[in-house]
């Protein structure tokens, strides 16, 4: 009877390592990034930490991904929205400049349905790049709205959409 009871243990782990691999091998992976050059602005670890109030990590119905770089997250998966605070701020331009949320977003909508947006007039400067398409089913307003919200509690306004 040992024998069996060994022979029952050993199957019995081998199906508990096979069942947590499997259960590792159906997480999202880490988004690969590169960090903006002012990552380290210390009003974007604020902009990174208010992204916490969003309910449920979500964002547009989109479930937060990990990413590697400072200052950035991502939601989707696929990423259908990605966020990377302390990007170089934009200078004078003629691209259509939206305000949602009380911020300024310089809206490139050149690669349609995939649009970047970027803030304008805000130090540190923030770009949120999404999949508009309606596959993805995000909703570029509503998300534009909701971060920019959050964004202008933490950045300084140096300038306005006109």
């Amino acid at each position: 009877m040992p024998r069996s009871r060994r022979a029952v243990r050993t199957a019995t782990a081998a199906a508990v390592a096979l069942l947590a691999a499997a259960g590792l091998a159906g997480c999202a992976t880490t988004i690969s990034l590169t960090a903006p050059p002012s990552a380290n602005d210390p009003r974007c670890a604020e902009v990174m930490t208010g992204l916490s109030v969003l309910p449920g990590g979500t964002l547009g119905d989109q479930s937060r991904r990990w990413t590697d770089a400072q200052s950035t997250a991502a939601w989707g998966n696929p990423a259908t929205i990605i966020l990377a605070c302390g990007v170089t701020p934009p200078g004078p331009t003629t691209v259509k400049c939206v305000v949602l949320g009380g911020v300024g977003w310089i809206v490139d909508s050149s690669k349609s349905p995939k649009l970047t947006a970027t803030t304008f007039g805000r130090v540190p400067a923030v770009q949120v790049f999404l999949d508009s398409s309606a596959a993805s089913g995000v909703d570029p307003n509503q998300v534009l709205d909701t971060v920019g919200r959050l964004v202008a509690q933490d950045t300084k306004q140096t300038g306005q959409c006109s």
